[in-house]
């Protein structure tokens, strides 16, 4: 497979910490992080800084146009329960997604000018990290 349009991209999350994940809807942008921690282990006379691997880390971000049917994102916040999410980079191939259990943030902008937007900012809440499948 070569490389894909990001226009066919999906986001799924679960409106409540018990629902299956469902679209996003008006979803725009996303945006996945994979880290590890590095633990700075630099001692004296070493002849340069000298770093351990500590555990690894996913977040990311979902920004889009806000609708006042859905409250997926904001919900989440509030509450503070973890939710499913899934992402399809491309709807097209369904075999090849990323997915995991979240804790997120939400974010609301408008201007007299523009759309209200969201954006809501995640971080993986369980031992197994956010995953890619495919």
């Amino acid at each position: 497979m070569g490389r894909i349009a990001g226009r066919n991209a999906v986001i799924y999350f679960g409106a409540t910490t018990s629902a299956q994940a469902s679209p996003m809807a008006f979803a725009a942008s996303y945006a996945l992080n994979f880290q590890t921690t590095k633990i700075d282990v630099t001692a004296f006379l070493d002849r340069g800084k000298v770093s351990l691997s500590g555990l690894p880390a996913q977040s990311g971000t979902m920004n889009g146009f806000y609708d006042d049917a859905t409250a997926q994102t904001y919900t989440a916040a509030v509450d503070g329960l973890a939710r499913k999410l899934y992402i399809y980079p491309s709807s097209l191939t369904t075999s090849q997604y990323f997915f995991g259990t979240v804790i997120a943030d939400y974010n609301q902008d408008a201007a007299v000018d523009g759309a209200t937007t969201f954006s809501a900012s995640f971080e993986a809440a369980s031992a197994d990290g956010i995953q890619k499948v495919g």
